[in-house]
């Protein structure tokens, strides 16, 4: 029988996970147990783990609490490409937030936080000098904006995929973002509900691994 992820607050304490679709009872708690095997109850170890390599959705973990989360539309690869949809899996950190402030409040974090201005956009051309870095728009090569109408940048941590050193057409803009309604699949990054986000934001700082298996 499907468990409703709303009722699954009665079964663990402290998760949060009432998005993630088709999942039974037996699944969750097999996740669950498996993760808090493999992961201390830390606050500088973040989990990300799904159901399988094609999963749209999983969880977040840290510590005691548990979120649910987008992840790319073809799931997560060991090795990833440009364009190819997929959410790198390995050990990464955050580096850096961003937010749109004629929408939210600031954040509190201890990494650095910049506010987003409409000039701002993230080069995604792999033979382009400035791959995978932040660039002024208008670029003459192919750059993401990240001044969004959608919401999906109101608030976003960048992850230290891909940056140093930096591999031509091993992915870019790799982002810990806001989610799409309804927790849609992204395009390689990975995604939380805004409320969600903003309270993970408060407790990462440079030393935070979060580990994408």
């Amino acid at each position: 029988m499907l468990l409703k992820w709303r009722d699954r607050q009665n079964l663990a304490s402290h998760t949060d996970l009432d998005e993630i679709p088709n999942t039974t009872q037996t699944e969750f708690f097999a996740l669950l147990r498996k993760h808090r095997a493999q992961m201390p109850h830390n606050y500088r170890h973040i989990r990300v783990m799904a159901l399988s390599r094609s999963a749209e959705n999983g969880y977040l973990a840290l510590a005691n609490r548990t979120w649910p989360l987008a992840l790319g539309r073809t799931g997560r690869l060991a090795r990833k490409r440009e364009g190819d949809g997929a959410t790198p899996m390995g050990e990464w950190h955050p580096v850096g937030v961003y937010y749109r402030p004629d929408r939210v409040a600031r954040p509190a974090s201890a990494l650095s936080v910049r506010a987003l201005s409409p000039c701002m956009g993230w080069c995604d051309a792999p033979a382009d000098r400035n791959y995978n870095r932040p660039v002024r728009l208008p670029y003459p090569a192919s750059a993401e904006q990240l001044w969004r109408i959608d919401g999906l940048y109101d608030i976003l941590v960048v992850l230290d995929h891909n940056l140093r050193p930096r591999v031509r057409g091993a992915g870019s803009a790799i982002f810990l973002h806001c989610a799409h309604p309804g927790m849609a699949p992204t395009e390689g990054c990975l995604a939380l509900r805004t409320e969600h986000l903003a309270q993970l934001i408060g407790q990462l700082d440079r030393t935070t691994r979060i580990i994408i298996a």
